[in-house]
């Protein structure tokens, strides 16, 4: 008995003497505003007891203002504010922590890859973030990996490649704490603090006031300036890497507006500000410094009213909705948007058109996105549409200071700094291969270009994709190379090949298997259950190059994914993406078929998901027929009812897709009274809804056509009156015209113009 005591004696002394060290460690990091990683590692009970002894520590010292515990279950003895499993970590998002825990050792604890990147962002200078992992991290899948394993996969059967990799990184980190339970901790070296550049004791780490407006970086505060001051058709583009205070300056912005609004006397306009991001986490930062900087405001929700005005929060679905509608946006009116990079450019190119005044925030390196996409696909439109633009970055990190180790860490773990081959080369021949993923993932230089190359390109790649892109079950990776250079790079997925009962019990709604998005869409929404027992295959991610664009480059990819799914016996290759023109295009160049489109536009996307398939094999084929027949004969009365406010040239492009039946003599006879007579159009719609269809395809074809191109707008806009029920009040501002007369007059006009050019009489013909 007495041996046990004397033996947990000895082990508490151990864990007492590894936290103080770890506390001296922590004020050295202090000195620098640097923060640092702790990688622990053993079992799950001797880890929770040593992360304990550190917390415990801390607090007795006044080390710990705001420490964090991230587990599947609330730890013995922590007040239950100081937990939060892992799923819940973004409601962190805005706020400041000094010490995080995240258990990836105790059972059902996982590592997660977005929790652990959104975490490390909130840990201010002098902090620590604790990583616990089994010894043997990195051999086997860990219970995070639920998420992962589509049916029919369990999360043991997968690979480890992801965990490996970051085992590896964090062993040959000399940055890393390494400290193994129930043993003293392996610090590394920290250099005497440095002075600041006029010889003065480094800067203390700054927090947000209570009170005042006081920026805390000259960048920021000239980006409150800069966005205080936004003029008619000059935007605004922010962008910054995390931790540079990018949301508190548009809530810093929003507090001087207010006031402004409020010193302005009675009769002046109270300011009204809209805000949007992907998600309300997104811009809680801003609500934090509103709040503060406003005491005599109140907040409600996502909306703070003050007496100079309000601020309210929109999701990106619903501003879009609303700003279609002509309720937000005009004369007068203001729009930030923060984390852009995460919302397709079209939409961002609607809102430029709605406000006058407008931001656009953006994380260069984050989780939410790239900017490095957001700039690259949005540059063309701002030209164009606003070129008097104004840019700002921000440089300088405000929670910790440069050179910060855990920053550094942070972004090479998850590569959220990846960055594709920045002049690649196109010689020799083009050729396309299969990669190996075990040799991927040990090969961190093209592990880097591909992934750069993915988050380049797509503006929702997160870290948890790069756990997908290399344990995923039925992951493919296809590259286009030329030489040693990638020239494109496709990630697929394989799904269906259901049992028959169980795609009956999912078409029924009476079970929803993980994953198989694309084959569990078009059995639940589309009734078709061979879309289940089926083998389909989704185009998870497509991407080329910036400077290659418009070469094919993506079609060559997507050709030779064509040719493989046929050898391999996949009946249906497909894809889903937020439906705009430009997209449709190219994916009707590669011969997909459009065969469902989502009812509602998506929060984050404010776009309608389409689907899209390519039969890959006779029973393909026939799937796809009936798919695209069923979609057909539906899309009349979706357009008319619950699509009644999709974009008119999306819905041009899907009219485009469909049967264009001859027309008869009637019809012409109708066209003709309405084009060249007195007829009223709408008793001559479903003539004039057959002309259009016969006439969609014009315009709106086209190779790789991006979504900046120039098109002709009439044939959208008569699809809009002819299938949607669009009526004057919604026309006449499109048009530029007074109102129901001059619409009326257009609605003659452009039916004429279609008539001709589908055969029928010109005016000069008719006798006009």
């Amino acid at each position: 008995m007495s041996g046990r005591v004397q033996h947990g004696r000895d082990r508490d002394g151990r864990e007492a003497r590894a936290a103080r060290a770890l506390l001296v460690q922590a004020r050295r990091l202090a000195r620098h505003r640097w923060r640092g990683l702790v990688w622990l590692s053993g079992e799950a009970e001797a880890c929770r007891r040593a992360a304990h002894s550190l917390w415990q520590a801390g607090e007795e010292q006044g080390a710990w203002r705001a420490p964090l515990w991230i587990a599947a279950e609330p730890p013995e003895g922590l007040a239950a504010s100081a937990w939060l499993p892992a799923a819940k970590a973004r409601t962190r998002l805005g706020g400041e922590q000094d010490l995080v825990v995240i258990d990836a050792v105790a059972p059902g604890c996982g590592f997660d890859p977005e929790a652990f990147g959104a975490l490390a962002g909130t840990l201010t200078a002098g902090g620590l973030l604790v990583l616990m992992t089994p010894p043997d991290w990195g051999q086997r899948p860990d219970a995070d990996y639920a998420r992962l394993a589509e049916h029919p996969w369990r999360a043991e059967q997968l690979s480890a490649r992801y965990l490996a990799r970051l085992a590896r990184l964090l062993g040959d980190d000399a940055r890393v704490i390494r400290w193994t339970a129930g043993e003293a901790p392996r610090l590394p070296d920290v250099p005497e603090a440095m002075t600041g550049a006029k010889g003065e004791a480094p800067r203390e780490s700054p927090s947000l006031p209570a009170g005042g407006d006081a920026c805390l970086t000259e960048d920021q505060a000239e980006a409150v300036s800069r966005l205080t001051r936004l003029r008619r058709r000059r935007p605004l583009v922010l962008t910054a890497d995390r931790g540079r205070g990018k949301t508190a300056a548009l809530g810093i912005a929003c507090a001087r507006l207010l006031a402004e609004g409020a010193g302005a006397g009675s009769g002046a306009a109270e300011a009204e500000i809209l805000v949007t991001a992907p998600r309300p986490a997104a811009v809680a930062g801003l609500f934090e410094r509103l709040t503060a900087l406003c005491p005599e405001g109140q907040r409600h929700g996502h909306a703070f009213e003050a007496p100079g005005g309000r601020v309210r929060f929109l999701a990106p679905d619903e501003l879009a909705r609303l700003a279609e509608q002509g309720e937000v946006g005009g004369p007068g009116r203001l729009l930030l948007v923060d984390e852009a990079a995460a919302i397709p450019a079209p939409l961002l190119g609607r809102w430029l058109e709605a406000f006058p005044r407008i931001a656009f925030a953006t994380t260069v390196h984050g989780y939410e996105g790239s900017g490095r996409g957001f700039a690259l696909r949005f540059r063309e439109r701002l030209e164009r549409q606003a070129p008097d633009f104004r840019e700002c970055h921000l440089a300088e990190p405000i929670r910790w200071a440069p050179g910060d180790p855990l920053e550094a860490l942070t972004s090479r773990l998850l590569l959220l700094d990846g960055e594709p081959d920045t002049a690649p080369s196109a010689d020799g021949p083009l050729v396309s291969c299969r990669l190996d993923r075990d040799a991927l993932a040990a090969e961190e230089p093209r592990l880097r270009a591909l992934f750069g190359l993915l988050v380049q390109a797509h503006y929702r790649t997160t870290p948890a994709d790069l756990r997908r892109l290399l344990d995923g079950p039925g992951v493919a990776i296809t590259t286009l190379e030329a030489g040693s250079a990638l020239q494109g790079v496709a990630v697929c997925g394989d799904e269906g090949g259901f049992a028959a009962d169980l795609a009956e019990r999912v078409a029924r709604g009476e079970r929803r298997p993980r994953g198989h998005l694309l084959a569990q869409s078009l059995a639940a929404h589309a009734g078709e259950r061979a879309a289940l027992t089926a083998r389909l295959r989704r185009v998870l991610r497509i991407a080329v190059p910036a400077g290659r664009r418009r070469e094919r480059l993506g079609l060559h990819l997507l050709s030779a994914e064509v040719e493989r799914a046929r050898d391999e016996g996949i009946d249906l290759l497909g894809a889903s993406f937020g439906a705009e023109p430009g997209l449709q295009a190219f994916w009707r160049s590669a011969g997909f078929r459009a065969v469902r489109l989502g009812l509602t536009r998506e929060t984050a996307t404010g776009e309608h998901a389409l689907m899209v398939v390519r039969p890959t094999s006779v029973a393909g084929e026939a799937l796809a027929e009936r798919l695209q027949a069923r979609f057909h004969r539906q899309l009349p009365g979706l357009l008319a009812f619950e699509l009644a406010e999709l974009e008119p040239a999306v819905a041009l492009a899907l009219l485009a897709e469909g049967p264009a039946t001859a027309l008869d003599a009637a019809d012409r006879r109708d066209i003709e009274d309405v084009a060249f007579g007195h007829r009223e159009p709408a008793l001559a719609r479903p003539a004039i809804q057959a002309l259009v269809r016969r006439c969609a395809g014009g315009g709106s074809e086209g190779v790789d056509q991006g979504d900046d191109d120039e098109r002709d707008e009439e044939p959208a806009l008569l699809a809009a009156w002819a299938f949607q029920g669009r009526g004057a009040n919604w026309l006449a501002p499109r048009l530029g015209v007074a109102g129901k007369k001059d619409v009326q007059a257009w609605l003659r006009e452009a039916v004429a113009r279609l008539h001709y050019r589908d055969g029928g009489l010109s005016p000069d013909q008719a006798g006009r």
